[in-house]
């Protein structure tokens, strides 16, 4: 599926979907994508990679219980494997970002103390940990946990020597003229941002658009290496950023074009 303006390919794959708007998506393994892309080309990274939460278990939403399973990329492969493969992403992605470039980083118990690891092994600047309070979590049905309500945002430079962007005036108008701390109370999506269908691990607009805000300028490039639905694009596209997002999965390209035109 093509707009009818194609902006300049990042690599000699052909893009499934490219606006003129500076919209792109990637259809394939990120792996191999990311490693055949040309180096420094972005300013920014935003990646929401697998949790490896697929594990027969359930969960509860909208009041029900339901699998846990979310798709086979989603499946652990154990530890070692598990890390290896943030590893490999996190060292492409490192690779792409321009000089003074940043990544941000999202996930849950499972992943985040691999991804944490891998950064420091990578040699990036961990700038912050952002604690993102859902508010609206689901119950925790087995009763023998707190319930989980919380994600770990990792927030990093390419590496020591990086000048990086933060627009610590906009962030400081966004909370009231206060410092904007490290604890962000943002719900989970709601239904409007679900109109179109949904992504099981979809993140709320809100977030995104203050990660856009804080660490990019307008006309800067935005990389998300496993887009699902885009959130991270439109938010991307709606603050003035060029945007390339790469998913496996053709269903979740078409949701992420639907939802993007639904902006034009």
């Amino acid at each position: 599926m093509e707009a009818t303006k194609l902006a300049t390919p990042t690599l000699d794959q052909k893009p499934y979907y490219n606006h003129e708007r500076g919209f792109t998506l990637y259809q394939g393994d990120s792996l191999e994508l990311l490693a055949s892309m040309e180096a420094e080309q972005f300013d920014m990274i935003f990646a929401d990679p697998p949790y490896f939460l697929s594990n027969d278990g359930v969960t509860c939403k909208s009041g029900r219980m339901v699998s846990v399973n979310k798709g086979r990329w989603d499946r652990s492969e154990g530890v070692e494997a598990n890390h290896a493969f943030n590893l490999e992403w996190l060292k492409q992605c490192q690779r792409l970002l321009k000089p003074d470039g940043t990544i941000w980083v999202s996930g849950t118990q499972h992943i985040i103390f691999s991804i944490g690891f891998a950064m420091q092994k990578l040699d990036y600047k961990i700038l912050n940990d952002i604690a993102w309070f859902k508010v609206n979590p689901p119950p925790n049905l087995s009763c023998r946990y707190f319930t989980h309500s919380t994600e770990t945002v990792i927030w990093a430079a390419r590496n020591e020597d990086s000048r990086y962007t933060f627009n610590y005036d906009k962030m400081k108008e966004m909370n009231e003229g206060k410092q904007m701390k490290s604890l962000w109370h943002i719900m989970s999506p709601r239904k409007a941002e679900k109109e179109h269908g949904k992504h099981p691990t979809q993140k709320p607009m809100k977030l995104l658009n203050r990660i856009v805000l804080a660490a990019s300028d307008e006309g800067d490039r935005i990389l998300d290496p496993f887009c699902g639905s885009s959130t991270t694009g439109l938010a991307a596209v709606e603050k003035g950023r060029d945007y390339v997002g790469i998913d496996q999965s053709e269903e979740y390209l078409d949701l992420s074009i639907k939802r993007f035109e639904d902006l034009l």
